[in-house]
């Protein structure tokens, strides 16, 4: 009877030591498959595997699409890993032996865009290597490659300023509100263009005076380490509804906008400025931005003031800005002498310089 026991005893447990054997051959191979997909390593992302099933492939919109430059040889969207945004950083792959000589990055902040333009990438670099890490500013990606060099272009959700680092293979992108980086920012904003050419009268249109005028503010401003966004530094026309979102996105401590003036009556000549006087703001609002100015501009090219004006229905830009903003018009186009002085390049060098001089008054004010 003992015999018999000790027999079943035996058997039982090589049956258990069969299944014991089985169950680990399993759990091996479970994990040898589980190792051949890639998992992201930032701290305390998703551990989910990456898979075709879980890749965002990112679509390029029609209007980024319209803007693509010539000579490109190739075009394509990004790829984006998931489970990798427990981090501040986009992180962005660059070959081997890529140093930050080799890297551009643009801010096309008009049209939301970020581009970073990388020396020395084969055209499948990006169709083999995938963008990971924080990406919840981004809209959508795509790159192009030419030339042994590729562009990678993001558009964002909002304007952005970036910090940037590059190690071990990697470009890492931080993105950051302007008013977290900047302690002074600045909007100019020279009325129209394109198209839209404003006042014409005695050879001279609108467009081109204000952005003559901001050209050369431009080249002072240049001067500063004041953070100063543009709404256009060519012939070309923003909307009006981009112009504001620039100035209240970025929380601007003042926007000036550049335009000239007429009158059917072409004896009126003189200088005017225009103020939002419906958005309170404490402290330092439009109206004395628009009074600092008049004052700066007119002392500068000793022109007539003609004074301070509320801001209309018609002044889209200056009525709709939750900033301090006001529109300097430099002059009637419709009076035969002003428009021969605002032909000239010394008299608008001394409007710009004007305008600079209310920018440092107003800042050496705040500070």
């Amino acid at each position: 009877m003992k015999s018999k026991l000790m027999r079943k005893t035996a058997i039982l447990s090589s049956i258990f030591s069969i299944i014991v054997l089985i169950v680990v051959f399993f759990a091996m191979e479970n994990s040898a498959l589980l190792a051949q997909n890639r998992y992201t390593v930032e701290s305390g992302a998703d551990e989910t595997p990456i898979t075709e099933e879980n890749i965002i492939d990112v679509v390029i919109p029609d209007e980024i699409v319209e803007n693509t430059q010539e000579m490109i040889l190739n075009s394509d969207s990004l790829t984006f890993e998931l489970g990798s945004a427990d981090t501040n950083f986009l992180t962005i792959p660059v070959p081997r032996g890529t140093e930050i000589s080799d890297i551009t990055i643009e801010n096309h902040y008009l049209i939301d865009e970020m581009r970073i333009i990388i020396a020395g990438v084969s055209d499948d670099f990006y169709v083999t290597n995938f963008i990971s890490g924080n990406r919840e500013k981004i809209i959508s990606g795509s790159f192009e490659t030419a030339f042994e060099s590729a562009t990678l272009k993001f558009v964002l959700d909002d304007i952005y300023e970036y910090r940037s680092i590059l190690e071990d293979n990697n470009l890492y992108i931080e993105f950051i509100p302007p008013r977290e980086m900047h302690s002074r920012i600045i909007v100019i904003d020279p009325a129209f263009g394109g198209s839209e050419t404003g006042i014409v009268a005695n050879d001279l249109a609108e467009k081109d005076v204000a952005l003559n005028i901001a050209m050369k503010l431009k080249e002072l401003l240049d001067q500063t380490d004041y953070m100063v966004y543009y709404t256009r530094t060519a012939d070309n026309n923003l909307s009006e509804e981009k112009r504001v979102r620039i100035a209240n996105n970025t929380r601007a401590d003042m926007l000036i906008r550049i335009e000239a003036d007429g009158n059917d009556n072409s004896l009126i000549h003189g200088t005017t400025t225009i103020y939002n006087s419906s958005f309170f703001i404490p402290h330092f609002g439009s109206p004395d931005l628009a009074y600092i100015l008049e004052t700066e501009v007119v002392l500068s090219i000793l022109s007539n003031a003609i004074g301070l004006e509320e801001a209309t229905f018609t002044d889209y830009v200056i009525a709709n800005a939750t900033v301090p903003a006001a529109a300097i018009r430099v002059g009637h186009l419709t009076n035969a002498q002003e428009a021969t002085l605002l032909k000239r390049d010394d008299y608008l060098d001394k409007i710009a310089l004007g305008i600079f001089n209310a920018i440092l008054a107003i800042c050496e004010e705040q500070n």
